[in-house]
């Protein structure tokens, strides 16, 4: 087997569940094959690959490891030391999204849609929620959230770049999804459950909770980005009291468990797919998607940053492709119109009403939105 050298590659992939590291894995343009040499000490194994140019390292959570801001922490710290050529980060997986319906504009955030963190005016882009004083029950934030890291000023650049398309910016991410949405997982595959599956519980302020109707979004537009802190800590928040607490005192728009331990390690930058809405009702029907989805972005973020030729470091000999449906096949693909049997066969694949719902001209679309991104090299 192949000896990967940690000084080849610069992108550290922070992806701390094994569906987040899965979705990561099928967004690589080439798997590398081989492992890098390890001794006392190294507790990760990292998988290796290219995405966009970049050399690529992804880490995820040893198998039964406890999630939490501590592991995040510990991960990140050795991730760092042990590719002593690192660059910057990406913190991508789930989340649970906080929508505000009383607020205007509107912050009506669904399952599936991608949440990505950027400070506002009054609010760093990662607030560790939990870290202060509590006082009377009320948690008095350490330097008023203002604690963690800013994610590295390249990632913000390439964020920004993206955010001057708002709200059609999905345009730049979408063709990264459809290529690899039908690859498995343990459970499936990556595809949208359907918005049926998609329900909002408001709390009522009594102890009751009412769903709340919202209008239906075309299948053109199912996914929308949202920009905005995000809420990081070492508990899972599953009670929609709490959660529309912390989303009117600290103005955000998310909460996970692993940023909060990283920021200070590595300044990644936080992109999650939402998957729940931080209730009892929350459930892991949307993982998947909602991983694909923050994947998907993550490598439009790569994107614009396009390495340069001169400093960019040697891809390893004897690399492997991991898929060449979603790899090498993927300009491919794009680039051929289906016959009518391929149409036919992969509308039999989809059971999802939600799929099928996508016009003939929608699939067209997905051509340009492909050649798109392509014409800015």
């Amino acid at each position: 087997m192949d000896i990967l050298n940690p000084e080849d590659y610069s992108i550290i992939w922070i992806a701390p569940l094994e569906i987040e590291a899965q979705a990561a894995l099928h967004m690589l343009d080439h798997k590398h094959a081989g492992r890098f040499p390890m001794g006392p000490g190294d507790d990760y194994v990292y998988q290796a690959g290219d995405m966009c140019g970049h050399n690529v390292a992804i880490v995820t959570l040893p198998a039964g490891q406890e999630y939490g801001t501590g592991s995040a922490a510990a991960m990140a710290s050795q991730a760092k030391k042990f590719f002593p050529n690192f660059w910057f980060g990406l913190l991508v997986g789930v989340a649970a999204g906080i929508p505000d319906l009383k607020k205007d504009p509107l912050r009506d955030i669904r399952l599936g849609d991608v949440l990505v963190s950027m400070p506002d005016t009054e609010h760093s882009g990662v607030v560790a929620y939990d870290l202060g004083r509590d006082i009377g029950g009320d948690i008095k934030l350490l330097r008023q959230g203002h604690v963690l890291a800013q994610t590295a000023t390249v990632v913000r650049s390439a964020i920004g770049s993206i955010k001057l398309d708002t709200p059609q910016e999905s345009h730049r991410f979408l063709p990264y999804y459809e290529s690899m949405k039908n690859e498995r997982h343990a459970n499936g595959n990556f595809m949208h459950p359907g918005p049926d599956h998609d329900k909002f519980y408001q709390d009522e302020g009594d102890g009751t909770e009412l769903i709340v109707e919202r209008t239906k979004r075309p299948a053109s537009e199912r996914t929308r980005v949202w920009y905005g802190p995000i809420g990081s800590g070492e508990k899972l928040v599953r009670n929609a009291s709490k959660r529309d607490v912390l989303r009117d005192n600290l103005g955000i728009i998310g909460l996970e468990m692993a940023a909060a331990g990283i920021m200070n390690r590595i300044p990644v930058g936080v992109i999650m797919g939402v998957c729940n809405y931080a209730d009892k009702h929350a459930n892991k029907t949307w993982q998947p998607y909602a991983a694909a989805m923050a994947a998907a972005y993550a490598k439009a973020v790569l994107f614009e940053i396009r390495p340069n030729p001169a400093s960019n470091y040697p891809m390893p000999q004897g690399r492997g492709t991991y898929s060449t449906h979603t790899n090498s096949g993927r300009i491919k693909g794009y680039l051929e119109k289906p016959s009518a049997s391929d149409k036919n066969k992969a509308s039999g694949e989809h059971d999802n009403p939600y799929e099928k719902e996508r016009s003939e001209e929608d699939q067209k679309n997905t051509f340009t939105m492909f050649l798109n991104p392509l014409r800015k090299q």
